[in-house]
């Protein structure tokens, strides 16, 4: 396995160098993605390259979080890496748990393994509860699945095994969009506990719009379950009889 850590970051000045030191600890190569930073994240990330060897890809132009995602993802592939662990910038992950996904992944090369957040955290907003309840809901019903889950940005993802980069959509949604292609295509989804940190109200930032982006997350899901039913299921289906007569 060779992996790289990933980090999208936007205006994430106050905590994404501590997210970088932290993560150059527990493995060889980190990449981190300003996603078009309208603060002083860019310069902060320069001048922690003088100190510190990781990877920068910069753009001017705010594509959001999913265009992060695939910038950083082929970047990977045409660097040679294998996995990519994802990792976001507000210092919400510990990158101390970092080693949990990998032993998972060195078990499951071919898997997705999703780091799963406890969710009796004394400071997580009861709108992000309600949000991973109703995204775990729907992606039950796409993909005939159940992970504790789904809104969780610390994620193994196997380079070769992930589905829908072509038509990843830019926010937020776009974690959920990955994981479900790639449940149709037949990779296994596995989480792991991890562990969480969220600041008292009002020091953490978050760039989650709660109307806007439910109202998308709303939509997306609406679109997946048609896919679904024309597209997901028979393709879920072909794959267990695939596998079926394989191993006969």
């Amino acid at each position: 396995m060779a992996p790289t850590i990933l980090i999208p970051t936007y205006n994430n000045a106050a905590t994404v160098c501590d997210v970088i030191r932290r993560s150059v600890q527990v493995c060889p190569h980190v990449m981190v993605v300003n996603d078009g930073s309208t603060d002083n994240t860019l310069p902060r990330l320069q001048a922690l390259r003088q100190e510190l060897a990781f990877e920068l890809v910069s753009y001017a132009q705010n594509r959001g979080k999913g265009g992060a995602l695939k910038v950083g993802f082929l970047r990977a592939k045409e660097m040679g890496f294998t996995h990519v662990i994802t990792l976001d910038a507000d210092g919400q992950h510990y990158p101390e748990d970092v080693p949990i996904l990998l032993k998972a992944g060195e078990r499951h090369p071919e898997a997705i393994i999703v780091g799963s957040r406890p969710f009796n955290h004394d400071n997580m907003p009861d709108g992000n509860v309600f949000a991973n309840k109703f995204s775990n809901f729907w992606f039950s019903v796409q993909t005939l699945q159940r992970i504790p889950d789904t809104q969780t940005g610390f994620r193994l993802y196997p380079l070769d095994h992930i589905s829908g980069l072509r038509v990843l959509t830019a926010r937020y949604e776009a974690e959920l969009e990955l994981l479900v292609f790639s449940a149709w295509r037949g990779t296994e989804i596995i989480p792991v506990p991890v562990r969480v940190f969220y600041p008292p109200p009002g020091v953490r930032v978050s760039h989650f719009r709660p109307t806007m982006d439910f109202m998308r997350i709303t939509i997306l899901n609406t679109i997946l379950c048609f896919l679904a039913i024309v597209y997901g299921g028979p393709r879920m289906l072909f794959n267990r009889l695939l596998k079926r007569l394989n191993n006969q």
